[in-house]
């Protein structure tokens, strides 16, 4: 793996955690119903862990000498609050697989940092993911 192939694989991460912080902001805002609050409270609470790997891709990217991107990939569309949370589970399982990936392609590059890094972001995303996961079980409510 080449430096510039890691920048532009960690460029598309970071396209999706800015995706996922607008993701999560827009989502709590859109809640509607008796459980709003709640799920309000859940969206909002994922964003600074978001935030945190994006600065770390950002710095990263730069550390290698790429530019960080700063378009995020489109967000999905939902209107219902099942919908919110049925793209919020897709879009975690993406992230973990991803960052599963990732890791093995920067092990590879030979950056253990970065491997070890990712790996702890793939527990993160992983770990939203099984959450999101119990919140849908019994939906709808």
């Amino acid at each position: 793996m080449d430096k510039q192939t890691m920048i532009a694989h960690l460029n598309q991460d970071l396209a999706n955690e800015l995706s996922a912080i607008i993701q999560y902001t827009t989502y709590a805002a859109k809640a509607t119903g008796p459980y709003r609050p709640q799920l309000t409270q859940f969206f909002l609470a994922e964003v600074p862990d978001e935030q945190l790997h994006a600065q770390y891709l950002a710095n990263k990217i730069v550390a290698l000498g790429g530019e960080p991107t700063t378009v995020p990939t489109k967000v999905a569309e939902a209107h219902t609050n099942q919908e919110m949370l049925e793209a919020v589970l897709v879009a975690e399982q993406a992230a973990t697989a991803g960052y599963t990936q990732r890791a093995k392609e920067a092990e590879e590059f030979g950056d253990k940092g970065m491997a070890v890094q990712l790996e702890d972001m793939v527990r993160d995303e992983s770990g939203h993911a099984e959450e999101v996961e119990r919140i849908l079980r019994d939906w709808p409510l």
